[in-house]
């Protein structure tokens, strides 16, 4: 997943764990640390690309924490990983 890019949608970011996401929203975070730098220094090309990274940011945040609340389901194809990752645990710990 490129980060800043509009191939980051809401119904692309369903389909990717918890996990994910989270490593997901510290590239992004480091990305936009980097921009503000070269900004800084005056060396930033794309001001635009700033403006992409916190959007990307905030959609991140936002499918974490509706996920929090219940309002937005885990889709399908992260469910299975999630539900094989339960059973390991639970094996663990009967054993």
């Amino acid at each position: 997943m490129a980060i800043g890019s509009k191939n980051l949608t809401p119904a692309d970011l369903d389909k990717i764990e918890d996990s994910v996401l989270v490593s997901e929203l510290k590239k992004a975070r480091e990305e936009l640390f980097n921009l503000r730098f070269q900004s800084a220094t005056g060396q930033l090309e794309s001001h635009g690309r700033l403006r992409a990274v916190k959007r990307d940011i905030a959609r991140i945040y936002t499918i974490i924490r509706e996920r929090e609340l219940g309002i937005r389901a885990v889709s399908a194809a992260a469910k299975p990983a999630t539900k094989a990752k339960k059973a390991a645990e639970t094996a663990a710990e009967e054993a």
